[in-house]
This record gives structure tokens, C-alpha cells and sequence, in this order.
């Protein structure tokens, strides 16, 4: 058998073939995949491995072009307006799920479901007003998921019907941490680092804007939306400027809560594609990830003081949210300046009463990933003025 590669050509090549559409939307992505797959060619994947990442590409491109279809087919969707979104930011496993999947139980405001962020765009054949056959396999998917890769959905379950985060979005631009977490590609990251993110927020707003044309033609309300991606932390200034009126809401916890987590994630990805995998290696890379993250954010937040137009900003400690998150809903809506209705109440408290609950987690500690509490309280030793862990 013969070894995948990750041939930009090829790739580009098989997504065409399965839409049978060749637009992908301008030029501009073909330089952060191909800094990518040079990444994954040199990274030390399994034969598994290779197919799932490859396969992913390829899923990626086929999105582009059904996305970039369905707006030359109906340009109405780029008159969509997204309006100030609220945006849930904050470290994985600092509660950022469960604020954003509350807030978005509101009938007045709005999320992408995880059916919706595997194939946001519809398949070209399709009805855009019918989502059946999507919600369908989303729900498949979320069964396999809970089948064969048990201790992935345990750490971060995804459910087809549930509010879900929209970083998929920014990996279809092929710029976003999305490789990083699930393959050792060191060229990929150092050259991320230096990159403006613009294109895959504005691939970002775009997806929006389709999400919401299809939402008016199923009849639904286009809702403020409710966003929620952890890695926005480390571009709130382009986050910024293309949703100028955002509401961001911050969630804080203790690094020593949430740096194991991420690093126990990100090891049960890297197996998934890889026979060959250094846990201390993966744990010293988030690590410095959520460093660079964190204090890009709060080098953003303490200009934002200085700045009169800055988006408004609620600030929740993860312990105050988990104790009783209602006053800290009550913040947000105080903040937002609107009216946290009876009716949103309600939603919200019947959305608690029947959340999915959290799988059992497997169970981990710092030195399983070459960390301790030192070197995590030295990493992050720069105090956070604008919250209290």
C-alpha cells in the first residue's frame, strides 16, 4: 500500500472532484496549507494517522467550496448582518462550554450546533432550508466518537444538538492551533506565530453569515450569536476588528486546574494520529501555548482599559460560575444593557435540568506530561488584574 502524502495539488484535486466546483475563494489559502502539510509530511504520524489528518484537509477544502458556492449562488448571504457577537473566551477547561451553551438556551440569542460546525456549508445536490441528512450524520458521528475513541470524547465531548465552539471555522483557513493539538509540527507552529489571522476571521464571519441565511430559511430568527473558542484569547485585537461590536466574556480559572487538562487532550490527540508520542513533549508545548495565549490576551485587555471605543468586557471566575452560575448570567446581561427575560430564565434553567452530563474523565496529573505545580506557577507568574482565580 502505498503511503498518503500531503500534496497540496492532490488535495486541492480531491475536493474538487467530490463537489465539482473549483472556487475556493481567492488565492490566499494555499500558503498556510502548505506550510501545514509540509508540517504533517515531516511530523512522525502512523499510517491511521496520516489518512484521518489528510482526510480532514480534504473536508476542509470541500467546506471552502461549498461555502463560497452557495454565496455565489445566493450573494444575498454577504448582506447578512452579524451582530455584536458575544464571544466566550477563556483557557480550555476554565467553563467556557458551560457559559456559552447557557447563554445561547436564551431564544433570543443564538449558537452553531455541532452538526453545524462538521458541515456548516449544505451539500450542493441539497435543499439549504433542510438540514435532516446533516443533523443525521452529525449525530452518527457523535456515536462513534462515544464508541471508538471513548477517552477523547470523556476529556472534550462533542454533541451534535449542543451549542459548540466555532474553531473548525478558523481551521478551514488553515491558520489556527488546530494542528498543533493533535500532531507534532513545530515548523507549522513557529511559523503560526508570526501570522495575521485575518483571513480565517474573516472566513469566520463569512460561515456566520451562511449559518444565519440558512436559519432565515428555515424560518428560525437570525439571533445575536453566541461564540466561544478558547484560542481567540490570543488574537482579541483581530477578533476585534471583524466584529468591531463583540461583548466579550472572560472566563478565569487557576492554571494548575486547566494546564493538565489541555495537556492530557492534546496527548490522547497526538495518539490518535501517531505510534510515536512524547507526553512530556506535548505537556511542555501547551504549556508554553497557554503562556504565550494568556498574556497575549492580557497585553490586549490592558490596552482595551486605555481605550474608550473597547468592547465591553464581563470577567467570571470559573469557581463563582460552577457555584451558582445565575448571578454571573445576571452580569452579563447587565453588561450587555438588556433584559435577562423570564423566558430566557426559563430556557436556561430547562437546559441545566437536561445538559448531557460529563462523561468520567480518565484521571491525570502534571508529572504525567513532565509539568509540575512550579513550573506551571512560574509560567504563569504574571498576575491577572482583571479577575481573581
Amino acid at each position: 500500500m502505498s503511503v498518503l502524502t500531503f500534496d497540496v495539488d492532490g488535495l486541492l484535486t480531491d475536493a474538487i472532484r467530490k463537489e465539482g466546483v473549483e472556487d475556493f475563494g481567492g488565492p490566499g489559502f494555499r500558503e498556510p496549507l502548505g506550510v501545514l502539510c509540509a508540517a504533517y509530511e515531516a511530523a512522525p504520524l502512523s499510517e491511521v494517522g496520516r489518512w484521518i489528518l489528510r482526510a480532514g484537509l480534504v473536508h476542509s477544502l470541500r467546506m471552502r467550496l461549498r461555502v463560497h458556492e452557495w454565496v455565489r449562488r445566493h450573494p444575498e448571504i454577504r448582506e447578512e448582518r452579524v451582530e455584536d457577537p458575544i464571544v466566550v473566551v477563556g483557557m480550555m477547561r476554565s467553563g467556557t462550554t458551560l457559559v456559552q451553551r447557557l447563554l445561547a438556551a436564551d431564544p433570543a440569542l443564538c449558537a452553531a450546533a455541532g452538526w453545524e460546525v462538521l458541515e456548516a456549508a449544505p451539500p450542493l445536490d441539497s435543499d439549504p432550508a433542510d438540514p435532516t441528512a446533516r443533523i443525521d450524520r452529525g449525530l452518527v458521528r457523535e456515536a462513534q466518537t462515544r464508541e471508538h475513541a471513548p477517552e477523547l470524547f470523556a476529556i472534550h465531548p462533542m454533541h451534535a444538538l449542543e451549542a459548540e465552539e466555532e474553531i473548525v471555522f478558523l481551521a478551514d483557513a488553515f491558520l489556527s492551533h488546530v494542528p498543533e493539538s493533535g500532531a507534532h509540527v513545530p515548523g507549522y507552529r513557529t511559523w503560526l506565530d508570526t501570522q495575521d489571522l485575518a483571513p480565517a476571521y474573516d472566513h469566520l464571519h463569512l460561515v456566520l453569515q451562511l449559518l444565519q441565511w440558512q436559519k432565515r430559511l428555515r424560518g428560525e430568527p437570525a439571533a445575536r450569536w453566541v461564540l466561544k473558542t478558547p484560542a481567540h484569547l490570543g488574537y482579541l485585537d483581530t477578533l476585534r476588528a471583524r466584529f468591531p461590536g463583540l461583548h466579550l466574556v472572560h472566563l478565569h480559572r487557576d492554571p494548575q486546574d486547566t494546564i493538565p487538562s489541555g495537556a492530557s487532550l492534546n496527548t490522547v490527540l497526538h495518539r490518535m494520529h501517531s505510534d510515536d508520542v512524547d507526553p512530556e513533549r506535548v505537556g511542555r508545548d501547551w504549556l508554553e501555548r497557554m503562556g504565550w495565549t494568556h498574556d497575549r490576551a492580557l497585553d490586549t485587555r490592558t490596552r482595551w482599559v486605555e481605550d474608550p471605543a473597547a468592547p465591553r468586557v464581563t470577567d467570571i471566575a470559573f469557581r463563582e460560575v460552577v457555584a451558582d452560575p445565575w448571578p454571573q448570567v445576571a452580569r452579563v446581561y447587565a453588561d450587555l444593557g438588556a433584559e435577562l427575560t423570564g423566558e430566557a430564565e426559563s430556557s436556561m434553567r430547562a437546559w441545566l435540568d437536561r445538559r448531557p452530563p460529563d462523561p468520567r474523565r480518565p484521571a491525570y496529573a502534571p508529572e504525567d506530561f513532565g509539568l509540575s505545580r512550579g513550573l506551571i506557577a512560574e509560567r504563569f507568574a504574571r498576575e491577572n488584574p482583571f479577575c481573581q482565580y
